[in-house]
């Protein structure tokens, strides 16, 4: 048993096997093989349909068989990755070419989920069968699958750059793809210009292939940034929806807003949660001219309608709309790819290089085995022609023959010794004969139907008929230039066949200007009850009622309406919410639940210190955690526009039980879960950043843990288990040091 222990370093052998995870990831399963720019689920997927013969023109089949047969036989991580694969290549909203036809609930553009596979079918489109699948037996290499009973091929023989046509996302280990999709048409024009001249440029590419085309249309509105997109393969496109105006026909009528197209980003929960930031927007005053929301989407497209006031400024909401929802998105471009096996990013003409250098090869493979197969059609047929021309002697020969044997050596060879002529004066005619081993099978299998005159002239045309397709094999094998135009034609028929119109607008759209109206300073007090309702207060009413506040509500803090609420929780985080967020309230009404506005998580946190923005400024303030790490922090270090970040570092299982705000107090007292209290000059506790663990306090003893912390200026007595600690009598120590028991 010893000799099969291998010893390693425990660092080195994580390293490896996270490496060779990582790279299976990258590899086999989130990112796209820049040849038919496909993920290995996407390619399985479409081979077993066709494996299945599920073609365009026969009958749909259920998609739980086929994601079963290809789970069994392909792919076996799982039956909902397989799924998803197959719906996402039906959804015409997000492939820009769909690859299969389902039948069924296959999910909508507003984030429906398609119906369960068992109710849904599918077959192929004709699409995927003719630039997708045609060939497979004679282009590309087929491979074991994961164990070993049946091949699949390496990649599929797609005649477009799929990976441009149809885009791709994908998230791996440590790297991410964000291909967006193209029109085809503008593709192949692409691929042509580069084909007649490898050395253009991106900028003269981009005569042919503009931009993006998205599925869902839109406006791009920064075309001046595509070329450096372009370029290196990365960068970011702002996108936009489509606002249409239709003025009302009568004086009745309103005049309308109609969203037409949207970002292709807003695909999904998107446009709820887009319909959701109108209705804040008209709720919170900064649409007051939209008077009605309506979603009039149906099958035929996106129609989102607000209905305006009388002399609405159509400008100025447009501008809101692009500014504060996500009408305007932006739309990360990362063109990473596996390229010879490995993950790269492609800029616009790496992509299309790849993919002409696949097309190549295959080209080289497919017209090479056509070749092999009109050489031995040619071989054989020359045969028969010559068969034709001496049938009385064949005929002489297998009436004269024993076996077959027999007769297939002599017309081999022309060895007659076994053969008894009938009749005299054929031997030294046979004896000449000198036939391939495919002539003689052809010959002795040959029908006497063949040997009517009609027949042997369909067979010497069927022979002219291959000699021409041969020398047509050849030239094109023989030459570069010959293959490029071979091409060329294939993708001439694909863009006449299946080229659409461009959909998507490319522009540089000036920037969405909106100023907000100053907003009138007020004073305001936030209040908090103990089951998290909040809600703000104007001053009047918190000075009338002010003891039944305090009394009613653990929090409440006096701020003014541009300020926020910063609330320190025992997780280490930071929750901020901007005062004019929340919703303004009367004296009973409840109020709406912090979690509503903010990140915070009441099951999971605790809030520990709850504070307004205004009132860090200026203060330090003493953080501790359990494991008796204490810190102090400037206020400063809190300013951020974000509204969760980490208020400081923890180690593994410890929490933050205090945020003090330090008001140049000269000692600080801390006290153990065990009743130890230690009281040193606050003057030892270092300023660090938010981001640093911080230096012990105490030395713990085994299972013992902080419990508090005092700031004796504020609290010179406090009670212990009923009995008073004065806390300016303890005596003083160091900090990490050993604090003394208090005595019951």
């Amino acid at each position: 048993m010893a000799e099969k222990i291998i010893k390693t370093e425990y660092s080195e052998e994580m390293q490896k096997s996270y490496m060779n995870y990582s790279m299976s990831v990258i590899t086999a399963r989130a990112i796209p093989d820049a040849r038919d720019g496909l993920k290995p689920v996407q390619r399985r997927v479409l081979y077993d349909m066709s494996e299945l013969h599920l073609n365009h023109d026969k009958p749909h089949r259920k998609s739980a068989r086929i994601v079963g047969d290809t789970m069994g036989k392909y792919h076996p991580h799982g039956d909902s990755s397989i799924y998803e694969t197959l719906v996402v290549m039906s959804q015409v909203f997000k492939k820009g070419v769909p690859l299969v036809n389902g039948h069924g609930n296959f999910g909508s553009i507003e984030g429906d989920g398609a119906a369960a596979m068992r109710y849904t079918e599918a077959r192929l489109e004709k699409f995927a069968e003719e630039v997708y699948l045609k060939d497979l037996d004679k282009t590309v290499e087929f491979i074991p699958n994961y164990d070993e009973t049946e091949k699949e091929p390496e990649v599929l023989p797609v005649r477009v750059p799929n990976l441009l046509i149809n885009g791709a996302e994908g998230i791996a280990v440590g790297m991410s793809t964000s291909i967006p999709p193209h029109n085809l048409g503008e593709v192949v024009d692409a691929v042509q210009a580069y084909i007649d001249n490898p050395d253009i440029s991106t900028a003269e590419l981009m005569e042919y292939l503009p931009g993006p085309d998205f599925p869902t249309g839109g406006i791009i509105a920064n075309k001046s940034d595509l070329p450096a997109i372009y370029e290196t393969g990365m960068g970011k496109i702002k996108l936009r929806g489509k606002i249409e105006v239709e003025l009302g026909k009568r004086k009745a009528d309103k005049d309308k807003l109609i969203i037409t197209e949207i970002p292709y980003t807003m695909i999904g929960a998107g446009i709820n949660k887009f319909l959701m930031d109108i209705a804040d927007l008209v709720e919170n005053k900064k649409l007051t001219d939209v008077i009605d929301i309506s979603n009039q989407s149906n099958k035929e497209g996106i129609r989102i309608v607000l209905e305006l006031r009388k002399d609405a400024d159509v400008e100025k909401i447009r501008n809101i709309l692009y500014k504060k929802t996500k009408l305007e998105d932006t739309y990360g471009v990362n063109m990473l790819a596996i390229a010879d096996g490995r993950p790269e990013i492609l800029n616009l003409k790496g992509i299309l290089k790849n993919y002409l250098d696949f097309q190549y090869a295959n080209a080289t493979r497919k017209y090479k085995v056509l070749l092999d197969k009109e050489l031995e059609k040619k071989e054989i047929k020359e045969g028969l022609i010559k068969a034709c021309d001496i049938i009385d002697l064949i005929i002489a020969v297998l009436r004269g023959s024993k076996n077959l044997k027999d007769a297939k050596n002599c017309l081999m060879t022309g060895d007659i010794s076994n053969i008894s002529f009938r009749a005299k004066g054929f031997e030294e005619d046979a004896r000449k004969l000198c036939f391939t081993e495919k002539q003689a099978s052809a010959i002795l299998e040959m029908r006497l139907y063949k040997l009517i005159g009609l027949e042997i002239l369909q067979l010497e045309k069927e022979f002219k008929e291959t000699l021409a397709r041969i020398r047509e094999y050849e030239k094109i094998l023989s030459s570069r230039k010959n293959m490029d135009e071979v091409i060329k034609k294939d993708l001439d028929y694909i863009k006449a066949e299946y080229g659409t119109p461009r959909k998507t607008l490319i522009e540089d759209g000036k920037e969405a200007v909106y100023d907000e109206a100053a907003v009138t300073v007020s004073e305001v007090t936030f209040v908090m009850d103990r089951f998290g309702y909040c809600k703000v207060l104007d001053k009047n009413t918190y000075d009338r009622n002010k003891e039944t506040i305090e009394t009613e509500n653990p929090f409440v803090v006096n701020c003014l309406n541009t300020d926020k609420i910063c609330i320190f929780t025992n997780t280490g985080n930071l929750h901020q919410i901007k005062v004019l967020d929340m919703p303004g309230g009367k004296l009973r009404d409840k109020g709406t639940p912090i979690d509503n506005l903010s990140k915070f998580d009441g099951t999971k946190e605790e809030i520990i210190y709850l504070s307004h923005a205004g009132g860090l400024k200026g203060k330090k303030f003493l953080f501790a955690t359990r494991q008796a790490l204490i810190k102090m922090v400037p206020g400063e270090e809190f300013e951020t526009n974000n509204r969760t970040v980490a208020a400081t570092r923890l180690l593994d299982d410890d929490v933050l039980i205090c945020v003090l705000p330090y008001e140049g107090e000269t000692d600080t007292v801390l006290q153990t879960s065990s009743g130890v209290f230690l009281r040193f000059s606050s003057e030892e506790i270092p300023e660090m950043k938010k981001n640093a663990r911080g230096v012990r306090g105490i030395k713990l003893s085994p299972g013992e843990s902080l419990e508090a912390v005092y700031l004796p200026g504020d609290e010179p007595v406090i009670r212990y288990k009923e009995k008073e600690v004065h806390l300016n009598r303890l005596k003083i120590g160091k900090r990490d040091g050993k604090g003394s028991k208090v005595r019951l």
